[in-house]
């Protein structure tokens, strides 16, 4: 059984949510959001919270219970406050720079990356070795900040490339002779 699935999503105070049929939708400061619950979730609004509860006890829609909860948490808080990832940058002569509504990445490579920013998404560039990715979809900022850690994923023996903020790199010894 979810025990998260059990606690209803109360909605803050400056967003309005309503349920249309199988669609949570939710409207603050930061913009809009929708998220089409699953068939074997019903989902109801009750005195200003979400309630969400699965149709049957079959295992599936068990399962399906607390992410979907769990959604309808994350797109209240997007449109509330938004979500943020910070990006750390470690190297010798790796850094980052916005070009335009581009960021570009120099990663050791013989060419500089150049990373897009999808629709949604906003990156800045604090300080060369500093990337921050922000947006109102949580789902979509983690995909994000992915794309850009993928590129010079750390490496175990120095340590090199894009990292999350305060992630730990397990470190490896050298060869000894």
């Amino acid at each position: 059984m979810s025990r998260i699935g059990k606690k209803p999503v109360p909605v803050p105070q400056g967003v309005t949510a309503s349920v249309e049929g199988q669609t949570v939708i939710a409207k603050g400061p930061k913009g809009e959001l929708k998220f089409v619950v699953n068939e074997e979730v019903l989902v109801r609004m009750e005195n200003g919270e979400i309630a969400v509860e699965p149709r049957d006890q079959s295992r599936t829609a068990r399962s399906k219970w607390g992410m979907s909860r769990t959604q309808i948490a994350n797109i209240l808080t997007g449109v509330k406050e938004g979500f943020e990832k910070k990006l750390e940058i470690s190297g010798v002569g790796y850094r980052a720079a916005m070009q335009g509504k581009d960021l570009q990445l120099a990663l050791g490579f013989s060419h500089d990356v150049i990373y897009k920013a999808p629709e949604g998404i906003t990156i800045s560039v604090p300080k060369p070795t500093e990337i921050t990715v922000s947006g109102i979809d949580k789902q979509q900022v983690g995909q994000v900040a992915a794309e850009i850690r993928e590129f010079r994923s750390p490496e175990p023996y120095k340590g090199k490339g894009v990292r999350y903020a305060g992630e730990k790199i397990v470190r490896k010894e050298g060869k000894k002779k």
